[in-house]
């Protein structure tokens, strides 16, 4: 457990891949340490865009495993990531695939598709509507007891709080660059109409207003417009982001 919050705090929260990395991190962590596991992966749900994302599986069984889930719409995975709002408990688990009775598609094709007999499924506390659920798998059946269960809610803990820890950060990051566009409209403004920053920034606002567009997306066309026409490299929000 020391070497795994070794591992996380050492990758930059700035990075890029910060959050692929630390998940990759502890999905590794929990294949060789929670006893009884064979695959490990993290799903993450959307709820609001309905889309499901596999994200640190640690072999292409555990990413069959994901996409059976996706196919048959069911599963412990999807389970677990769906109590964090039915106020269910924080995890799933399955001794027996082949005879548990609760997901009976699902089962059937795991158990012709993949060795996997057995999983246990941890939800993960995340927000802003998009929930998760750090998913392992057994090749053997009855391999998840409560030892198992209580070592891999330790990896489903540093698992959520690196989600959360790493889009806070680019969320922060993100409002930093809209603020910075917002100042560079508004000093666009105030020279082009030659008005104070608070008609300027007026100005901004009833084109946000007028347009339905959030006040950091008028700014980020102007200065984009902006840039052109002075004949620099418009880079666009999401480049400049």
């Amino acid at each position: 457990m020391a070497e795994l919050v070794r591992e996380m705090h050492a990758i930059p929260e700035t990075a890029p891949d910060a959050l692929d990395r630390v998940l990759t991190a502890v999905t590794s962590g929990a294949l060789a340490n929670v006893p009884g596991t064979d695959h490990a992966g993290v799903l993450l749900v959307d709820a609001s865009q309905r889309e499901l994302t596999s994200v640190a599986t640690t072999d292409d069984i555990m990413s069959t495993l994901d996409a059976l889930q996706q196919d048959t719409g069911e599963g412990p995975c999807l389970a677990a990531a769906a109590g964090a709002t039915a106020g269910d408990d924080t995890l799933v688990w399955v001794d027996d695939i082949s005879s548990d009775p609760r997901w009976p598609r699902l089962s059937a094709r795991i158990v012709a598709e993949t060795p996997a007999r057995s999983s246990v499924s941890f939800r993960l506390f995340t927000h802003q509507g998009t929930l998760g659920a750090l998913n392992l798998f057994s090749d053997t059946v009855n391999a998840f007891d409560e030892d198992s269960r209580e070592i891999g809610r330790v990896y489903a803990t540093h698992a959520a709080l690196a989600m959360f820890r790493t889009r806070q950060q680019g969320e922060f990051r993100s409002a930093l660059a809209s603020r910075d566009a917002i100042g560079q409209a508004k000093g666009m403004v105030m020279e082009r109409f030659g008005v104070d920053a608070v008609e300027a920034f007026a100005l901004l606002r009833r084109l946000s207003q007028n347009g339905n567009l959030p006040l950091a997306d008028v700014a980020w066309r102007l200065v984009d417009a902006g840039s052109e026409s002075a004949g620099g490299d418009a880079r666009g929000r999401q480049a400049t982001r």
